[in-house]
């Protein structure tokens, strides 16, 4: 959660600074417990240097990761029991909540690249899928199309719905199975619905489109 204050310099000149939410111990359970996307808590204090410069490095990284992640501050002046239970000690520390609990964290300065690392593989272990990966996917799947004489879908919304239901399918059984088909649990079967499936070349030509409207001609 953001929300933006002014800073004037002189008479005709104001800064506008996005700001995100300041954690309490009073508001630290409906802000965390109750977001629908994961929480990354930066645990500072206005008199730490190390937390001064990492701060602006999080701003950034939470902007490049805002589909799947929300950044919120927790000054310790303001948070004394949080702080204690979850274990800090140093500060900055960060933590990465999902659905309340604590899932990762690290304490310290880190870089930009080494932040973006640990949560693209946080994410991987949790099954979200970023919206590179998604993408990605999406790309590959295009080249494979046109290689092939057909085309992807043309309505995007349709595609990235399949996609992500492919790799809800990765997350449930380990491959990306085509999510309109039902896994059986038989490996050379099932091996068959792997997308793309065994299926679509057949059902393209026949119908103009594959079954789960993946592909058209």
């Amino acid at each position: 959660m953001f929300f933006s204050i002014c800073i004037v310099y002189g008479k005709n000149f104001c800064y506008i600074k996005n700001m995100t939410t300041i954690l309490t111990d009073e508001n630290f359970e409906k802000e965390v417990a109750d977001s629908d996307k994961l929480v990354l808590v930066d645990f500072f204090a206005t008199w730490c240097e190390p937390c001064t410069i990492l701060a602006p490095i999080l701003e950034k990284v939470a902007e490049d990761f805002k589909d799947k992640i929300i950044l919120l501050k927790a000054n310790l002046d303001d948070i004394p029991n949080t702080a204690g239970k979850f274990g800090v000690e140093k500060i900055p520390t960060v933590i990465l909540f999902k659905l309340g609990k604590p899932i990762s964290g690290f304490v310290g300065l880190a870089s930009e690249q080494s932040i973006k690392e640990w949560l693209e593989n946080t994410l991987k272990e949790q099954g979200i899928v970023s919206e590179k990966d998604i993408s990605s996917t999406i790309e590959r799947y295009d080249n494979y199309a046109k290689s092939n004489g057909f085309r992807l879908n043309p309505d995007e919304k349709t595609v990235e719905r399949v996609v992500k239901g492919i790799f809800e399918n990765q997350k449930k059984y380990g491959k990306k199975y085509c999510p309109c088909r039902r896994v059986s649990g038989d490996e050379a079967e099932d091996a068959k619905k792997i997308c793309p499936c065994a299926f679509h070349k057949d059902e393209i030509e026949k119908d103009g489109h594959c079954f789960c409207n993946l592909f058209v001609k």
